[in-house]
């Protein structure tokens, strides 16, 4: 029973961890993977949160060797990314965890209808260089979402890929190499914060990890080679399954 979980698990991540490094959503696959394998719900979030930031780091190094992620960008925005995360682990949100399902949901469908009618958005690099205005912009993109992905967390990278793309003009390969960077320094604070409480279920967490690198850098070599054109449909397909997520735990 124990290694037919595994299996099914190191599947489910490896799926995870390919449609993640191309355009940001794996979670939407991962997470409800551990949980229908029987794992505890913090257990669950906390191992999920392990082998997602080891297959993040894994994309990241291919994505940077491949000069995709812009380190004069990632200099200035990284520790904001990183404070964000932090005070968002740590704040006890307030708000009825409805509304914020229902305001994920909207701003999700809106990026994803918005790029499946935008016949130029992420096509080209239109980069232009850095402004006292474009380096704020991206601190305070930076911020808000690491400090999302510290408290909730779903469709982290696919707002920081259009982010991304919006503010500084790159195309969907460059957005989503700094975006899977950026998502790896947000899932930092939260990883030590479930290892830290003995929240990773290790015997899950281990070989999932080991099927998510394969499948990140899989991901990510094909993201590299076809570019926006394989990009961009699994970047709003995404972008709509979490919306339609998020709508159907609304309804529930």
């Amino acid at each position: 029973m124990m290694v037919t979980k595994i299996i099914f698990l190191c599947i489910a991540g490896f799926v995870a961890a390919f449609v993640d490094s191309i355009a940001g959503g794996g979670g939407i696959i991962s997470l409800p993977a551990y949980l229908f394998a029987g794992v505890p719900p913090h257990f669950a979030l906390g191992t999920n949160k392990f082998s997602s930031t080891v297959a993040a780091f894994t994309s990241s190094i291919k994505f940077a060797k491949s000069q995709k992620i812009d380190f004069n960008l990632i200099k200035y925005i990284a520790p904001f990314t990183l404070i964000g995360a932090a005070i968002g682990v740590n704040t006890v949100v307030k708000i009825n965890q409805k509304y914020l399902y229902f305001l994920v949901f909207i701003l999700l469908f809106i990026v994803g209808i918005y790029s499946l009618f935008s016949k130029t958005v992420g096509e080209e690099d239109d980069f232009r260089g850095f402004t006292k205005k474009n380096i704020l912009l991206g601190i305070l993109l930076a911020f808000s979402i690491g400090f999302y992905d510290g408290f909730f967390g779903p469709g982290t990278g696919s707002f920081l890929m259009f982010g991304l793309i919006r503010i500084y003009g790159f195309d969907f390969v460059k957005g989503a190499g700094n975006a899977r960077f950026l998502n790896f320094i947000s899932n930092i604070i939260s990883l030590f914060m479930f290892a830290f409480y003995g929240r990773i279920n290790y015997v899950f967490g281990i070989p999932v990890a080991i099927s998510m690198i394969i499948g990140a850098r899989l991901g990510t070599v094909i993201a590299l080679k076809q570019g926006a054109k394989i990009i961009k449909p699994i970047f709003i397909c995404m972008s709509l399954a979490v919306a339609l997520k998020m709508m159907l735990n609304i309804m529930k």
